[in-house]
């Protein structure tokens, strides 16, 4: 992991593949400025803190409220095929969900015909600019919150059952006990969660983005990731493709910082 980072040195110069690394040209801040200054910047920066946040704000509390859930089911064979069922997704390949994504919400899809018969839309959902973020953020939320939700249900598993038992003594229903017995045993392990979703917050995953996106459609799904992969392996720009890269885990490292330090304030819990 660290001694390939040498490579980003490659943003601060001119790189020539014959010539290699250290003999290509130095040509400083250039390509972060032509990054900051072009007209793609504020689309991709928005597009990726857009399509980031609604992960965020609709997928981080789903494996959290399904692991409570699950933990509440007494049948232990109804559980596992729950549990088996919601994990599925998440070991099928990013190009198989791509590709279903693409045939369901094309113009003759089943979820196309359902959402056009509701809202009176017309034509292709995924060849939509309005379209992207939610089939993006909702698939995204489907293939993993039944993944996720592991390690949420290991931290329930390691509450005292002494505590739950005090608690129905004290008169304390169902609701009660989640509210005050499983939801504090499960903070921590929620905050260092949150703290590494925020961490990653511009790391939006850009094999699926790239392989749902169209031209038709840059205006929502072009995102920092598929910016940089079009610069470095179609156009070729490494110096630049890089450039860009290392300023979106710049920003990354920041959030992470900031993230970690509200959480100590508020709540007294942090990585660090």
């Amino acid at each position: 992991c660290y001694v390939p980072m040498y490579g980003v040195l490659i943003a601060f110069k001119d790189f020539k593949p014959r010539l290699g690394i250290m003999e290509s040209s130095w040509v400083g801040l250039k390509y972060f400025k032509e990054f900051v200054g072009s007209v793609f910047f504020g689309r991709t920066l928005k597009n990726t803190i857009v399509l980031s946040g609604l992960n965020l704000l609709f997928g981080f509390g789903a494996p959290i409220v399904f692991a409570i859930l699950l933990n509440e089911v007494r049948n232990l064979r109804f559980k596992k095929v729950v549990q088996t069922i919601t994990y599925l997704p998440h070991f099928i390949t990013t190009v198989v969900i791509a590709s279903l994504l693409l045939v369901f919400t094309d113009s003759d899809g089943f979820i196309t015909q359902f959402v056009n018969s509701v809202t009176g839309h017309t034509g292709s959902l995924i060849g939509d600019k309005d379209f992207f973020r939610p089939i993006y953020v909702i698939s995204d939320i489907w293939q993993g919150f039944g993944w996720g939700s592991i390690v949420y249900l290991a931290a329930i598993m390691g509450i005292n059952p002494e505590l739950y038992e005090a608690a129905r003594i004290d008169g304390a229903n169902k609701f009660r006990q989640i509210l005050h017995v499983t939801i504090p045993g499960m903070l921590p392990i929620v905050v260092v969660m949150f703290i590494m979703a925020v961490g990653g917050l511009m790391n939006v995953g850009w094999e699926k983005a790239f392989l749902l996106q169209s031209p038709i459609t840059y205006e929502t799904s072009d995102i920092i990731s598929t910016f940089v992969y079009r610069k470095g392996f179609e156009d070729m720009n490494y110096s630049y493709s890089t450039a860009v890269g290392l300023f979106n885990s710049v920003i990354n490292l920041i959030l992470l910082i900031l993230a970690n330090k509200m959480s100590n304030r508020v709540t007294g819990k942090g990585l660090w």
